[in-house]
Order: structure tokens, then sequence, then C-alpha cells
């Protein structure tokens, strides 16, 4: 796959089809984990009408997938990163060769084992966390539900992780070095860091924060994170995606409930 734009990237107009496609599947993961979300949720008295809950979820879903499928399709085709199967549908190209160009029974199996690598890792290196979250009674969705969450990982975290963060930040360091593999490299660690500091509001609310519970946020969720930045560079958005829905399949699924 190229990992520099050519002339024809910057004198198309722009993919509106691809866009809808993206921003409306990104949407539709985005209500997907909704249930999961309420399902971690403690039986306040004061808590917002459900109601409410699923309006607020739905349009805030809607706002940040515009937004993160309209400038990641920009940066994308400036750096040559490309969503092939999303593109194939949006002009009538040959699906099924986009499908098997992104390798997905080999995304599939790294999704799978870094899932794996992240259980044995939070068994082992970073057990005392994970106990002293289990001490302050972390609810399990039921497989179910975790089901649906996966949805919004494979779909709508990618769609703001690979095509949004890690396409600009690749746009952004092209404009000091040339495309190199370094660079690239460079992105996907740091979208994968700024994925894992993300989830500590969250864990902030069962342990106190400390640099070790930073390293556990940023290495757990790191990892997957990664394995999907380099499918993304090297087969495209889609196979990034197959990655993260697997891996949280194993998480929320296989493993869960």
């Amino acid at each position: 796959m190229s990992v520099a734009p050519t002339v024809d990237d910057h004198a198309r107009p722009y993919p509106w089809r691809q866009f809808a496609i993206l921003a409306v599947a990104g949407w539709l993961g985005a209500l997907a984990v909704i249930p999961y979300e309420l399902a971690l949720l403690p039986g306040a008295p004061h808590a917002p009408p459900l109601a409410l809950l699923v309006l607020s979820g739905a349009l805030n879903g809607a706002v940040e997938m515009a937004v993160a499928a309209g400038v990641g399709l920009l940066a994308a085709r400036a750096v040559g990163l490309r969503a092939p199967v999303s593109e194939a549908l949006a002009s009538g190209g040959d699906v099924g060769a986009a499908v098997r160009g992104l390798r997905p029974w080999l995304a599939a199996a790294l999704g799978g084992g870094a899932s794996l690598l992240i259980v044995a890792l939070d068994a082992t290196v970073f057990r005392s966390v994970g106990r002293a979250m289990a001490a302050n009674g972390v609810p399990t969705p039921a497989r179910a539900v975790g089901l649906l969450a996966s949805f919004e990982g494979g779909i709508t975290e990618e769609i703001l992780l690979r095509l949004l963060v890690m396409s600009v930040l690749v746009w952004l360091l092209t404009r000091i070095w040339r495309p190199t593999a370094a660079v690239f490299w460079a992105a996907n660690i740091a979208a994968a860091v700024l994925f894992g500091l993300g989830h500590l509001p969250a864990t902030a609310a069962l342990v106190a924060i400390t640099p070790f519970v930073v390293t556990r946020a940023v290495v757990l969720n790191g990892v997957l994170g990664v394995v999907a930045g380099w499918l993304y560079w090297r087969r495209g958005l889609e196979s990034a995606m197959i990655a993260h829905f697997t891996g949280d399949l194993v998480l929320h699924v296989v493993l869960g409930g």
C-alpha cells in the first residue's frame, strides 16, 4: 500500500459517498455502545433519565462521526492512507477484491492475539490494579451487551483513532519530514497512547490515579491500538476495524459476561 499521496489524491473531488458510509457506520456503532455504558452506570437515585442519556449519546455520536470521517478522509487522502472497502462501496468498485486485500484472517488473528496479551498482562504485571478495581465493584455487562459494544470499538473508535487521529498526525509530521516508515510508526504509537489516556477518567472513578495506573491504561489499551494502526497503514482502515472488533469480542464476549 502506498505511503505517499499521488497527484490524483489531491485532484479528485471530495468522496462524499464514502464520507456518508463511514459517518453513518460510526454513528451506528456509537448507538450500539449505549447499552454497555448504561450497564456500567451505578444505580444512583439522581441519574439522568434514560431517554435523555440515549438522546445525548445519539446526538454526540452524530457530530463526532461527521467530524471524524470528514476531516479524517481529507488527512488520509493527503498522505496515501486508505479505507478500501468503503471506497469501493462508494465508487461501485470491486468490493470483493477490496475485502481480500484487507487480509481479514490475519487482521482477526492479530486482534485476538493482542487481546489475549492484554489479559495476560493485566493478570500478571498489572494484577494489583485489577484487584483494586474489582474490590470497588466493577460491573460486568452481559455478553450480548459486550457484543454490541464491540461494534463501537471496531467501527467508531477506529474512525476516531485511525482515520482521524493517526491520519492527522501523519499529515502533521509530513509537514516536517518525508513520509517514511518512522513517521507512520510515530503517529501510530501516539494515537495508541492517546487512546489509553482517554480511559483514565473511567479508571479514576475506581482507583486513585498513579503513574503505575497511567502506565497500565496506556499499555493495555495501546497493545491493540498499535496492531490496528499497523493494519491501517499497511492494509487499510477496515483491516484495523476487523482487528479491533475481534479483540473486543475476545475481551467482552468470549472472556466477558
